[in-house]
C-alpha cells in the first residue's frame, strides 16, 4: 500500500503562470495517486501594493469555498478563468459572487466576503508563504522537504514539476 503524502502548492489567482502550472498539475495529478494537495494561496501584490488586480477576495472566497465542502479543483479552475482570461474583476465582491452561482452558494459568498469572513486565514496563509515557506515568487511546490521555486516571469513547465515529484517521492 502506497502512503498519501503532502505536497503545499503556494498560488495566487493573479498569477498567470500559476494557472498554467494549475492546468500541468491537474494532468499531473492522476499519475500520483498517493499526493495529497495542500493549497497555499498567497497574493502575489498585497494591498497597498498597486499593481493588480489584487487577488484578496479571490483567496478569501477559497478558504469559504473549502469550509463550504466546494470542490477545490473546481473553484480554483474558475478563479484563474475569471482573473486572466474572462477579467471579471476579481476585486468586486459582487463581480466576484455572481460569477460562482453556477456551482456555490454565491449570496453566502457575498456576505462572507462582505462580513470580512477569512481575512485572518488570508493574512496568515501570506505570513506562511512567505515568512515561513520562504516563497519569493509563485508557483512554488513544497514536497518531502525538497522544494521547487519557479524562475520570476517565467514559472515551471509541465516536465519540471513532473521531474520535481519524482525526485520528492524517491527521497
Amino acid at each position: 500500500m502506497t502512503m498519501t503524502q503532502s505536497m503545499e502548492v503556494f498560488f495566487d489567482y493573479a498569477c498567470p503562470y500559476c494557472m498554467r502550472a494549475h492546468e500541468y498539475l491537474t494532468e499531473l495529478l492522476p499519475v500520483y495517486p498517493q499526493i495529497e494537495i495542500i493549497w497555499r494561496p498567497c497574493e502575489s501584490h498585497p494591498r497597498p501594493d498597486r499593481y493588480g488586480p489584487h487577488s484578496d477576495l479571490a483567496i478569501r472566497g477559497m478558504f469559504y469555498a473549502k469550509d463550504n465542502g466546494v470542490n477545490l479543483m473546481e473553484y480554483h479552475a474558475h478563479m484563474y478563468d475569471i482573473a486572466l482570461k474572462s477579467r471579471i474583476n476579481i476585486e468586486d465582491v459582487d463581480a466576484l459572487a455572481g460569477s460562482v452561482a453556477h456551482f456555490m452558494d454565491a449570496e453566502g459568498l457575498c456576505a462572507a466576503l462582505r462580513a470580512g469572513a477569512y481575512q485572518q486565514e488570508l493574512e496568515q496563509a501570506n505570513s506562511y508563504a512567505y515568512d515561513k515557506s520562504k516563497v519569493w515568487v509563485v508557483p512554488a511546490y513544497r514536497l518531502n522537504g525538497k522544494k521547487l521555486d519557479p524562475i520570476e516571469d517565467v514559472g515551471v513547465n509541465k516536465k519540471e514539476l513532473a521531474r520535481f515529484i519524482e525526485d520528492a517521492l524517491l527521497s
